[in-house]
C-alpha cells in the first residue's frame, strides 16, 4: 500500500544569519488569526480595539512561557535540566497545550488586575482564538514531523522520513482539524452566550481537552518517563482541565438563576 512520505524540510529559508521555519511561520499566524478574532469581538461590543495591542502582548507572552515551560517540566525534564539553554530554543518545536492554557489563564488575571476588565469577560472572549492559534501550531508540528502519531496500515497514514519508515497516523492534522471546529463552535456559543459569564470558557475548555484526551490514543507517548499508569502523560493532564470546564458551566448556570429577575 503507498502512502504519503512526508519529506519537508522544516527551514522554509534559510538567509544564512536568519532562518525562517514553517513552525515558526504557522506559530506567527496564530496570533494574527486570534488577533483579528478579538478585533472582530471588541469592534462587535464596542470596546476600544486599541487595549487589543497591550493584551496581545500578554497572550504571545504567557503562551510561549507557559507552553514551553509546560513542554520542558512535564514531557522532558531530565533533558532540558541538563541542557537549561534549550529550554530558550522555542523554535526547535515543543510547546504544550496544558502549560499554555495555565499561562494564558495566569496572564488575563494579571491583566484583569492592571485593567480592571471583569475576569471571566475576558476569560471568555480570550478562549475563543486560543483554539484556532492551538490548530496553526498543531500544523507547524506537523512540518516539524513532532508529536507523532502510532504506526498504522491505513490508505492516509504518513512516512515521516526524517524520523522512521513507518507510516502513522498524522494525528498533527487529526488535532488540527478538531481545533478548528472547536474554534467554530466557541464562536457560535459567544454569540449565543456571551453574557453568560463563564460558560463560554468552560465549553471550550472541556470541549479542547476532550479532544486532547481522546486523540492521545493515537499518539506514542511525548513524555520522556514511564508514569506508571493506563494513560499517557498527556492524557493525566486533560482530565482535571476537563472537569474544570464542566464545572464552569455549571456555575455560569447556578450565577445566572441565581440573579434577580427585572
Amino acid at each position: 500500500m503507498e502512502h504519503l512520505i512526508w519529506n519537508i524540510d522544516p527551514i522554509l529559508v534559510d538567509f544564512g544569519f536568519l532562518k525562517i521555519r514553517w513552525y515558526g511561520l504557522l506559530f506567527a499566524c496564530g496570533f494574527v488569526g486570534s488577533f483579528l478574532t478579538m478585533q472582530w469581538i471588541y469592534q462587535r461590543e464596542g470596546k476600544n480595539v486599541e487595549e487589543l495591542d497591550t493584551l496581545l502582548w500578554y497572550m504571545v507572552v504567557a503562551t510561549i512561557v507557559g507552553a514551553r515551560l509546560g513542554h520542558t517540566l512535564i514531557y522532558d525534564p531530565g533533558y532540558y535540566l541538563s541542557h537549561p539553554l534549550k529550554i530558550l530554543a522555542v523554535w526547535e518545536g515543543g510547546l504544550a497545550s496544558h502549560g499554555a492554557t495555565l499561562g494564558i489563564i495566569l496572564a488575563l488575571y494579571l491583566y484583569r488586575r492592571k485593567y480592571g476588565d471583569s475576569y471571566f469577560w475576558l476569560l471568555d472572549r480570550v478562549s475563543i482564538p486560543t483554539a484556532l492559534a492551538g490548530a496553526l501550531i498543531r500544523i507547524g508540528n506537523f512540518f516539524n514531523s513532532e508529536i507523532l502519531g502510532i504506526p498504522t496500515q491505513h490508505a492516509w497514514g504518513v512516512v515521516f522520513s526524517r524520523v522512521d519508515h513507518l507510516p502513522r497516523h498524522p494525528v498533527q492534522l487529526y488535532e488540527a482539524f478538531c481545533y478548528l471546529l472547536v474554534y467554530a463552535v466557541s464562536l457560535r456559543i459567544y454569540t449565543l452566550r456571551g453574557n453568560q459569564p463563564g460558560f463560554t470558557f468552560g465549553s471550550f475548555i472541556a470541549m479542547l481537552f476532550s479532544v486532547r484526551f481522546v486523540l492521545e490514543y493515537f499518539k506514542t507517548e511525548q513524555a520522556m518517563y514511564d508514569n506508571g499508569l493506563a494513560i499517557t502523560t498527556g492524557q493525566l493532564l486533560s482530565v482535571p482541565f476537563v472537569l474544570a470546564g464542566i464545572a464552569c458551566i455549571v456555575w455560569s448556570f447556578r450565577t445566572r438563576e441565581s440573579k434577580p429577575a427585572g
